[in-house]
């Protein structure tokens, strides 16, 4: 079992190691200001969304680095999923959430499927809430024009606003 863990431990990648031959993508020139992601809710447009799955163990990618956690098999199409947290500055240690160290994935956690340029991709999240209707005059432009991924917040009767990011914007 020793060269077993010894050939995973090669496998994995570790913040630490030597990475200077990779190419780094350009990050995007208008990033969120922290007062623009300031709730805890987040919603994407719904015409963005192709499923919703209950969250299962994702198939390790070698190497791989935040925000990317790893890839399902859906259907026959391979999707790789990520973690928004990252991206939203919300960044909590999740844990592995693919491979033989994954824990059981908690029964709330969703991956909502999207259609984007590139192809399906998926996002893990912590929960759906559910699917809302939003008439365009009760989405609250960001103060100050536009900042990054955020297209707007949703407020409703005094509960926790929602703010609407760009689910392309989540991915980069």
């Amino acid at each position: 079992m020793g060269s077993l863990e010894a050939a995973l431990a090669a496998f994995r990648y570790h913040p630490e190691e030597d990475v200077s031959g990779l190419i780094e993508l350009p990050q995007s020139p208008l990033e969120p200001e922290p007062a623009a992601l300031g709730s805890d809710e987040y919603a994407v447009p719904l015409t963005a969304v192709t499923e919703i799955l209950r969250a299962r163990r994702l198939t390790e990618i070698p190497r791989a680095r935040p925000p990317l956690l790893g890839i399902l098999n859906l259907r026959g199409t391979i999707t790789p999923v990520y973690d928004p947290c990252i991206r939203l500055g919300r960044a909590t240690d999740p844990g592995p959430r693919a491979g033989p160290d994954c824990p059981p994935v908690p029964r709330p956690v969703r991956i909502l499927v999207l259609r984007t340029l590139l192809g399906p991709a998926g996002l893990w999240v912590d929960r759906v809430r559910g699917v809302q209707r939003v008439r365009p005059e009760q989405l609250e432009r960001p103060a100050g024009g536009p900042t990054g991924g955020v297209m707007g917040v949703i407020r409703h009767g005094g509960g926790t606003p929602r703010t609407v990011v760009d689910p392309e914007w989540l991915l980069r």
